[in-house]
């Protein structure tokens, strides 16, 4: 078990929990009031920063809620085990209409993964495989 530590840096941020036994992730809560206008792209503050095992990752996901029904899209979704400041969700609402976010929506939801490093190397070839280059749509429908 791993354990991540939520500070609160305002009184009334709620740190993030999991709504029900066994989901993979926490969601995470806005810490003020915005009208996001159709198209307009924001920084949510959410009043708590953390700490967690170096070896892991925080991942920000969007809430699949949101993202049917309202069309809104979380971006930039990294948070490192280095990080100590407050957390912020960069939201996106790809909707026609504006998005009223008030304290204590549901915003976005957290994933704590462990992370792989990868030993990095140049080379001049790569080997083949049956796919190849083919990219977009070479799969079929």
């Amino acid at each position: 078990m791993v354990t991540i530590r939520f500070k609160k840096l305002t009184s009334d941020a709620l740190i993030p929990k999991y709504a029900h036994e066994g989901d993979a992730g926490m969601d995470i809560f806005s810490n003020e009031e915005y009208t996001l206008k159709a198209g307009e792209r924001k920084v949510f503050k959410t009043g708590i920063s953390s700490s967690f095992p170096e070896g892991h990752v925080a991942l920000v996901w969007d809430r699949s809620g949101n993202a049917a029904k309202r069309g809104i899209k979380t971006m930039a979704g990294v948070i490192d085990s280095g990080y100590r400041g407050e957390w912020g969700i960069v939201m996106l609402n790809t909707s026609g209409e504006d998005l009223e976010v008030k304290k204590g929506d549901k915003i976005a939801q957290v994933l704590l993964q462990p992370i792989i490093h990868a030993d990095i190397e140049e080379v001049e070839d790569l080997d083949e495989t049956k796919r190849g280059e083919n990219g977009f749509g070479s799969t079929g429908r």
